[in-house]
């Protein structure tokens, strides 16, 4: 009796061995590791009459994705784990013929692979998956010459991983989830659409654009990654406000938590202003409920307006160290206590400026204050400064507070405080650290505002200002008009440089065209909050930051724990430094400075002065940027890349490895994962992140940091058995190598929530 198999168009035909042999030798091809047919062989198919091709299809993936790790025999009689990360691609292959198929089925072609890119862009044009501006900016012959530079081979650069998570995230599909793009044309649809204000030019910068993100050069964030070429393109990932002491400025903040997060990014909040636990209200004693009550408000805006339907929103919440709600805010991701006093989808930052650092060190005793009181009583907001090393304001006006007996602040010993920072920390891997004077000093902008909180992930340092109501008029035709004062509210566009996957040699080009990339973002960007576009157009602020920092070290032979990796860490990020500011420099030239460029440290030099760049190249670009001015106001910053580095099949930012190789488990299928380039000579320079000294990281970050002028995604990994002593060490050296920010602690024992939108 014949076999007859459904195929994907819903009709049968006879069963052809021979077919599904030729499918498995072509995903072997060049691969010499992986034998055809063993695959064969141990995929063990069952051909039953009415079996559909997807199930064969499904059936050879796994099978090929769970050859990567299996056990064999020493020889001495031990089974024992080999690793070949070759079948990672067999199984991207397999699976990118189920994706080659889908889309010819939907796009009504017959070919194997990519169909025509002109009416597939007409199409999605028509369908409403992309903005009109791909039919009427780009005429028919640019639209065929940008389908036939496509290059579907670069498909082959995927892993499993990387290939099936762009799959499943980030092409676009028809309201039934059915494919229409393929990866190539995600990638080409990306650099057409940041390529649109070149002008006559965009031909040929998408063409640049395209060649680097599907050579996997880089990362792009995930909301530039989803939403390019879309008719709602918001293309930046995160957001930060600030949140002054008053109803209309908290829910006003709330507002737009709500509108940043349905469109795919996450907020940072600082809450410093807001009024302690029991202050007065209007002259009433003992009225406030603090801060605690609006950091729900947010957690519940935040579990309610998701993002893009794909995780939660996420919002990270900072409040000053001495702050009187410290104690309560710093356990909102604990366990104990009252859980209506908790914020468990809230992600707790700390501020920190140096005297407490300081207090701490030294075991002294630390006061800490409503912030209401203070303005009331000393007429300033004590939040308002900052210390530098030729000023110390802030620690002037602290003690001036301490002094003064009119304020009823509480006295506690700073360690105390630690131990409540340490405690929560190695129970939930928060609070976030922000070293407030840190940040502050090394602001290049610091003639236009002041930095008082940083991002979800923190890697952003920008000014952050507060939007407060003016008036609301009532007008003769019963419309209402608000006006209010705004405030700059940061918005992060971020890219990374795949160090794993760039030479030296390519690195200047590299840099050149994603600080283009990147400038673009701003200037055709979607903003969800007309206050985000405002901030953005006076600092055009982007974040260039790096993926697979452990892969470029162990692609040059450097261990982590060694002096080479410190001195390869200073050399690499300061030619990144040199780069990226001379490519803003050079778009300077070409379209202006930023509008907010008169008066920064970029105009007078004391940005090159302040981290010591005195040899000739670095005189002549500062005079350079003296001259010609610079084009984005802030510039560098290491996001954490979690998801878009599996992508690139990379290391996730500037993080080391997790694990050497490991199976995870997801909705009852096994997936086994490998470093990059994992084999017999990486295997020993690749060192896991938990069995690493975490002071040679700290050094390291310390090290690039001198030359990122925002801030680092910086995690410490710490195990059960460290001691408190050793886990507040690490908190002293980071502050003592000049770290801006700390963000998650990774205790061995727990999984951490990474946020995907800041996956640049």
């Amino acid at each position: 009796m014949e076999i007859m198999i459904k195929k994907r168009d819903g009709h049968f035909e006879p069963l052809s061995v021979e077919k599904t042999k030729r499918m498995i030798a072509f995903a072997c091809l060049g691969l010499d590791s992986c034998d055809p047919l063993e695959l064969e062989m141990d995929a063990k198919l069952q051909f039953v009459d009415g079996m559909t091709t997807k199930e064969i299809q499904k059936t050879l993936v796994q099978t090929a994705i769970e050859k990567v790790i299996s056990k064999k025999d020493d020889g001495f009689g031990n089974q024992v784990n080999k690793m070949n990360q070759d079948w990672q691609f067999v199984a991207a292959r397999l699976f990118l013929f189920d994706l080659y198929k889908e889309a010819a089925i939907t796009r009504r072609y017959k070919a194997f692979g990519y169909g025509n890119f002109p009416n597939l862009v007409h199409m999605l044009v028509e369908e409403k998956k992309y903005a009109d501006f791909f039919a009427t900016e780009y005429t028919a012959d640019e639209l065929q010459e940008l389908g036939d530079y496509i290059k579907p081979k670069r498909d082959y650069l995927f892993n499993y991983e990387g290939l099936k998570l762009l799959a499943d995230r980030y092409l676009v599909k028809g309201f039934n989830k059915e494919i229409f793009e393929l990866p190539q044309e995600r990638f080409m649809a990306i650099a057409m659409h940041l390529a649109l204000v070149e002008g006559k030019n965009k031909v040929e910068y998408a063409k640049k654009f395209y060649d680097l993100m599907s050579q996997l050069k880089m990362t792009t964030a995930t909301p530039t990654l989803a939403n390019a070429g879309t008719p709602f393109h918001q293309l930046s990932s995160c957001f930060i406000s600030g949140v002054d002491d008053n109803l209309w400025s908290i829910y006003d903040v709330n507002s737009k938590f709500s509108r940043v997060s349905k469109h795919g990014g996450a907020l940072g909040i600082y809450l410093g202003k807001v009024r302690a636990l029991n202050s007065d209200i209007r002259g009433f004693k003992n009225s406030s409920g603090g801060v605690i009550p609006w950091i729900r408000l947010y957690n519940d805006t935040a579990v309610a307006v998701d993002q893009l339907g794909k995780r939660k929103g996420g919002a990270t919440v900072t409040l000053d160290i001495w702050h009187k709600d410290f104690y309560e805010f710093v356990e909102l991701r604990t366990n104990n206590g009252d859980d209506r006093r908790k914020a468990h989808d809230i992600f707790p930052a700390i501020s920190v400026p140096n005297i407490f650092m300081e207090r701490m060190i030294g075991r002294e005793n630390f006061t800490l204050f409503d912030p209401h009181e203070i303005l009331a009583v000393k007429g300033y907001a004590l939040e308002d400064f900052y210390d530098t090393d030729d000023n110390k304001e802030f620690t002037k006006r602290y003690l001036e507070c301490e002094q003064d007996s009119n304020l009823h602040g509480i006295e506690v010993p700073a360690l105390d405080m630690m131990k409540k920072i340490m405690r929560s920390a190695v129970e939930t891997g928060t609070p976030f650290i922000f070293f407030r004077d840190t940040v502050n000093a090394a602001n290049p902008n610091k003639h236009a505002g002041m930095i008082y909180a940083s991002n979800l992930c923190h890697e952003i340092a920008q000014n952050v200002g507060f939007t407060n109501l003016a008036e609301e008029i009532i007008n003769e035709d019963g419309t209402i008009t608000t006006k209010t004062n705004t405030g700059d509210m940061v918005t992060c566009n971020l890219n990374s440089i795949s160090l794993g996957r760039v030479t030296d040699e390519e690195l200047e080009e590299n840099i050149a065209l994603q600080i283009r990339m990147l400038d673009n973002v701003i200037s055709i960007n979607q903003a969800p909050v007309p206050e985000s576009r405002m901030t953005s157009d006076k600092y055009r602020a982007i974040g260039l930051g790096t993926s697979g920092y452990h892969h470029y070290l162990v692609n040059h032979d450097i261990q982590w724990e060694s002096d080479e990796h410190i001195e390869a860490a200073d050399k690499l990020f300061e030619n990144i430094a040199y780069y990226a500011i001379k490519a803003s420099m050079e778009l300077a030239k070409e379209k202006g400075a930023y509008p907010a460029f008169k008066g920064s440290e970029w105009e007078t030099g004391e940005y090159f002065t302040r981290r010591g760049y005195t040899s000739d190249r670095w005189k002549q670009l500062a005079a350079d940027v003296t001259k010609y001015g610079i084009r984005n106001g802030y510039l560098m910053a290491v996001a954490p890349t979690g998801s878009t580095s599996n992508i690139a099949n990379t290391t996730a930012g500037i993080d080391p490895i997790f694990k050497k190789f490991f199976i995870e488990e997801k909705k009852g299928s096994f997936t086994p994962k490998t470093a990059p380039d994992l084999n017999d000579k990486t295997f020993w320079l690749y060192k896991e992140a938990h069995t690493i000294d975490q002071q040679w990281s700290i050094k390291a970050c310390g090290v690039r940091q001198r030359h990122i002028d925002q801030a680092q995604s910086f995690n410490l990994y710490i195990t059960p058995q460290m001691k408190a002593k050793e886990i507040l060490d690490l908190y002293v050296e980071a502050y003592k190598q000049g770290i801006k920010t700390i963000y998650y602690i990774r205790n061995q024992s727990l999984e951490m929530d990474e946020c995907t939108s800041c996956s640049s």
